[in-house]
């Protein structure tokens, strides 16, 4: 038996859309449920993927299509462009998820100059129905020749809104010369023509640049097609006493019950949607026609109650009688989302389990983060990569140490940079915004932004970034111009654009309250999210004031402390000395001075998180981010030269440096290689945790520090660097009467401790996985490079659907991280395993992290509760976007 293409509505059902698309399984639901559906039937999405694959309609499908064709002629007693009565159908797409607007259909197929007449004639011969026949001929020609023919939209006039009966047969007339004039042959006669092309058009409309994007925006899969549904046509342009309409079973802006919508008297559906004439509310049609309002109130009420959630509705009225054409559940704001599931379990219609399967984290991140209010907004100056979440007001400075100073000053400030590197911090940790020229989303100036919560919009590169000024073509801004930049959209404004502060954001962190609904639900299915997920969730944090806020944010524990961050400013000069230095007397020197400092740092950060693990990564930098500019100090020394004069230190800097150059610093002498090193680097480090850790315990704390050991890729490196923590835990302990409990563990961030995770968990009592490292050498890309040069073309071929430095690469990276979990575990089965790269806080990745039994994640404080509702999402079985793919 072969396959069936061709499904009767009667035959189908909701559970049926990735055959049947979206709008197909609807049609079929309220067919079963006995609504007044329009008789049809659905060529699934098989069909479409035969079509796109060979360019043709699969073997037979003609023959189904006769079949049920027939059927449909003998249900409705009419024939398809019967001269005398004829039947008409629509043909309309429907994707298995939600794509309105995406993609193409067709009204009225089978008019032909023939059977205009006899529409007119069985619409009653009257002059309204003869305008009423010509109206729909014109909109067919129309709809056929813009789809299917790609004739211009231009090409066809807008008809007159008074336009009579023989204005509008002119028009008919005006628009089949158009058609033949761009396609070169008539406008079809045959009626069964009209069908196939209308067919294949749709068909071909799944590849159609608005649908590919939008499938890219909202991570749809690109091989799954779409059906196309045949419905026997009902006709809302049939005079006063007829109209079309969309309506909502709540308010899919705010999530408040009751019945919203817009409704157009005398107009057929697309009328509705296109804008082109303004609507009625449904209260106007309540007042119009109160029994088909009645009928439409209880069918919505229906329909909610059996898809237990809010229902997007199309309908048609044609001369009183009511015709559902459409129903599926309806897309909504994110404030709208968690007020909406709040209200269903209120209602008793779901429980909170599935209140969280209704939401995601992408919508709490929206809540989160301020907004423009973009209705006062002008056109944006240039567009980058939107690179953290938020909206963000102040005067462009280009200087880091000056964003720092003004911003001391009370000035809001956005710091604006070719790129961003490590001793930018201070203006970082200053400014409201970040923008660069260079780099994509996990450039430094995103990570470094999303950590700390700030917005950041990188790799706008109509922007030409100069030392006190950046050009957007022949528009100059000079440092203390006020600019506007939207890390949600990547767009950049000249001016203030007026900000919405999030009220969610202030009642999480503990700087606002709020009653509103939003809040409400918002805390609600958190803290039923905190109880159902198995994942624990911890925060990416390098100081006090971030520790803090990630625990006012629900977060348990730090799952990354990089103490590179430390290390700049002043400091910057000692750790210089310490790698430069040639000798031990220069080299315990510069590590004494780092001590004092170094344990400061740590007790504020223990403190904070007081009772809570802190994983503590030991030094990681590039060597390159420590010494001073090789070109910098190499034109120093030719200019001391050129003037005669010596240049003394710079002179013996230079040879340093250049002693120590490195090609690719990303892959050189950082993390444990430099530990090991350079002496006593580590060994600091350790001592200085110990001590921290120790005496907070003496005054009644309960610090609980993890050394994490980074860039490690063969065991021996990792037992080195235990072995001398290890006697330095001994050695405080005997110095300070207090014993530090500091789990050693080690960072999978190189693919071979991924692939030796079973040796590596002999020395190590827990595993990190740094996804952003590991991403990026699993792949071999720069992430600072790749994802402003090719990035986009990659994924316009669809070589992935989404960045995987977005979100984790499944079938590699992933599998290195099921890897390295699976034989960690075997050979060490307490192993503590967690991920602190980017991807912890992505939420298709948390699902994957569930999945494959890591243990908790760790993101940017802002992102903990996106992490925290996320990971409970994944345990109650939630289904997540890559999950689609």
């Amino acid at each position: 038996m072969g396959t069936t293409f061709v499904y009767d509505f009667a035959a189908g059902g909701k559970d049926q859309s990735l055959l049947l698309g979206g709008k197909g399984a609807n049609l079929a639901e309220m067919t079963n449920l006995g609504l007044p559906v329009p008789p049809g039937f659905t060529i699934t999405t098989e069909a479409c993927r035969a079509y796109l694959a060979t360019g043709d309609l699969p073997s037979g499908l003609a023959e189904e299509l006769d079949a049920h064709l027939a059927a449909l002629e003998s249900t409705m007693e009419r024939r398809l462009g019967d001269p005398a009565d004829p039947l008409l159908v629509s043909v309309r797409s429907g994707a298995p998820f939600s794509m309105p607007g995406m993609m193409e259909t067709v009204l009225n197929v089978g008019l032909t100059d023939a059977s205009v007449e006899g529409l007119a004639a069985s619409a009653g011969g009257d002059e309204g129905a003869y305008r009423f026949a010509w109206d729909s001929y014109r909109r067919l020609i129309q709809m056929f020749g813009r789809t299917v023919c790609d004739v211009p939209a231009e090409a066809f006039a807008e008809p007159g809104a008074d336009l009579d009966a023989d204005g509008l047969r002119a028009l008919v007339a005006s628009y089949k010369k158009s058609f033949e004039q761009h396609t070169g042959t008539a406008f079809p006669q045959d009626p069964r023509e009209q069908l196939d092309l209308a067919i294949r058009a749709v068909f071909r409309s799944w590849n159609a640049d608005r649908a590919v994007l939008y499938r890219r925006q909202e991570r749809i899969p690109d091989d799954i097609g779409t059906a196309v549904n045949i419905v026997a046509m009902v006709f809302g342009n049939l005079g006063e006493n007829s109209g079309t309409g969309v309506a909502f079973t709540r308010d899919p802006a705010t999530g408040q019950r009751g019945a919203y919508g817009d409704y157009l008297p005398d107009a057929q559906g697309e009328d509705v949607v296109a804008g082109i004439r303004n609507t009625l509310t449904l209260d106007d049609l309540r007042e119009r026609d109160p029994a088909s309002y009645a009928r439409l109130i209880e069918i919505m009420s229906v329909l909610e109650g059996h898809y237990r959630d809010l229902c997007d509705i199309e309908f048609t009225i044609e001369r009183g009688r009511l015709w559902m054409l459409q129903t599926r559940v309806g897309k909504r704001t994110a404030a709208a989302a968690f007020v909406i599931a709040a209200q269903l379990v209120d209602e008793g219609v779901i429980d909170l389990d599935e209140a969280l399967r209704r939401v995601s984290g992408a919508q709490l991140s929206r809540l989160m983060f301020p907004t423009f209010d973009l209705d006062a907004a002008p056109e944006p100056l240039a567009t980058g990569v939107a690179a953290a979440p938020g909206a963000a007001v102040g005067a462009a400075v280009f200087d880091p140490h000056r964003a720092a100073a003004l911003a001391a000053q009370g000035r809001d400030v956005i710091l604006v940079r070719r790129e961003t590197m490590p001793d930018d911090l201070p203006g970082m940790i200053a400014a409201r915004g970040i923008l660069t020229s260079r780099g994509g989303k996990t450039s430094h100036a995103a990570v470094v932004a999303r950590g700390m919560g700030r917005t950041c919009v990188c790799g706008a590169e109509a922007l030409r970034v100069e030392a006190d000024r950046f050009t957007v073509g022949d528009l100059v801004i000079n440092e203390g111009d006020v600019i506007s930049i939207d890390g949600t959209s990547g767009a950049v404004y000249a001016g203030a654009v007026p900000v919405r502060e999030s009220d969610v954001a202030r009642a999480l962190t503990g700087t606002g309250d709020s009653d509103d609904a939003v809040v409400v639900a918002v805390r609600r299915l958190l803290t039923h999210a905190d109880a159902r997920r198995r994942l624990g969730v911890r925060a990416n944090a390098d100081t006090p004031d971030d520790a803090a806020r990630a625990r006012q944010l629900g977060a348990q524990g730090i799952g990354l402390c990089r103490t590179e961050h430390m290390f700049l400013g002043d400091r910057r000069q000692v750790v210089e000395r310490l790698v430069l230095a040639t000798d031990d007397e220069a080299r315990n020197a510069a590590l004494a001075e780092l001590l004092p400092l170094q344990r400061e740092d740590f007790a504020g950060i223990l403190r904070a998180m007081d009772g809570h693990p802190v994983t503590i990564r030991l030094l990681d930098p590039p060597l390159h981010e420590f010494l001073p500019s090789l070109e910098d100090l190499a034109v120093r020394v030719a200019l001391a030269a050129e003037r005669g004069e010596h240049a003394g230190h710079d002179e013996e800097l230079l040879a340093a440096v250049r002693r120590m150059h490195e090609q690719n610093p990303m892959l050189g002498l950082r993390g444990v290689r430099l530990g090991l090193v350079v002496p006593g680097l580590f060994a600091m480090q350790v001592r200085a945790v110990a001590e921290a850790a120790a005496a907070l315990s003496a005054a009644g704390g309960d610090p609980r520090p993890e050394l994490m050991v980074p860039l490690v890729g063969a065991v021996q490196e990792l037992e080195a660097v235990r072995a001398e923590a290890l006697d330095v835990l001994r050695l405080v302990a005997k110095e300070t009467g207090v014993e530090v409990d500091a789990a050693i563990g080690t960072m999978i961030e190189v693919p071979r401790a991924a692939l030796t995770a079973g040796d590596i968990a002999g020395a190590a009592e827990f595993f990190s996985f740094g996804t952003n490292d590991l991403t990026q050498m699993g792949w071999g890309f720069s992430r600072d490079d790749v994802e402003g040069s090719f990035f986009s073309r990659y994924l316009d071929l669809g070589i992935f659907g989404v960045s995987p430095f977005e979100s984790i690469d499944r079938a590699g990276v992933g599998r290195l991280v099921r890897i390295a979990v699976e034989e960690g575990r075997a050979s060490r089965p307490d192993l503590h395993i967690g991920v602190c790269g980017e991807h912890g806080g992505d939420p298709d990745s948390i699902h994957f992290f569930h999945e494959v039994g890591v243990d908790y994640v760790s993101c940017s404080p802002f992102r903990v509760p996106v992490a925290r509702l996320e990971a409970a999402r994944a345990a109650v079985g939630a289904v997540s976007a890559s999950d689609t793919r």
